[in-house]
């Protein structure tokens, strides 16, 4: 069945339909998407009502901190289809669960074999050279390591994360574990701040690691880290091309 009125609560969604060329049935979304849509709050904190106003054959919610959003709208009778991916592997195969869920089950498909297969390719590409320690900071007070899918997007870039494991959550570093690991590259993509993190916020502390000696403090925009859309494989690319621009010319 191909729901036409669709409200998305959760950026990732919307990203991930506008892949699937579905915005057009797009009839609500949050303020942090750029979508010609009728807007119903923020994604933490939506406008039931306005979301009611807009009668929706569906509503899209993503994450953890959407249960409560996802429990609210299905008590009031809508349909919601709720996404929590944790890992790469998660986030590239919700990309399919999202295509099933409007009624595009091959496009979906088709753009999680995309992603995979642009993913190996990437790994194929730098996997024969060397793998240095990158540490992805998506908050800065207080410095905090991104989890969930960002080591697996690192590993995939050829680097090594030493701060969490895949599937883990963001959690806040200590300067003795950033200083004991040496990260030669950082990538700042703080929440909310789109393309404008400071790379001088992470170059100006007294932190004595490689990546402030050689300034190689990266600024990429929170989406191509942060958002679990196909946003993260633009990321993925953009990464490997910082890490080792000569494997990817």
């Amino acid at each position: 069945m191909v729901e036409d009125r669709i409200v998305s609560l959760a950026p990732s969604a919307t990203e991930t339909l506008r892949e699937l060329d579905a915005t057009n049935r797009l009839v609500g979304v949050t303020h942090h998407c750029s979508v010609d849509a009728t807007g119903v709050g923020g994604w933490l904190n939506p406008d039931f009502d306005a979301v009611e106003a807009c009668d929706p054959d569906l509503v899209l919610t993503a994450d953890p901190l959407q249960t409560e959003v996802r429990d609210e709208l299905r008590n009031r009778g809508h349909r919601v289809v709720h996404v929590e991916p944790r890992t790469l592997g998660e986030a590239i195969e919700s990309f399919a669960t999202l295509g099933q869920a409007i009624g595009q089950p091959r496009e979906g498909h088709d753009l999680a074999w995309r992603a995979r297969s642009r993913v190996e390719r990437v790994r194929r590409l730098v996997a024969d050279f060397p793998r240095p320690v990158v540490y992805c900071e998506e908050w800065s007070d207080p410095p905090t390591a991104a989890g969930n899918w960002v080591p697996d997007a690192v590993r995939a870039t050829g680097g090594r994360y030493p701060f969490s494991s895949p599937g883990e959550r963001s959690t806040a570093v200590e300067r003795s574990l950033v200083e004991e690991v040496e990260p030669e590259h950082v990538f700042l993509h703080v929440c909310g701040y789109g393309e404008r993190s400071d790379p001088e916020v992470v170059l100006n502390r007294d932190w004595s690691i490689p990546a402030i000696e050689d300034e190689a403090v990266h600024v990429l925009d929170d989406s191509l880290l942060n958002q679990p859309s196909p946003r993260l494989i633009d990321g993925i690319e953009e990464m490997a091309a910082r890490i080792h621009p000569e494997a990817l010319e």
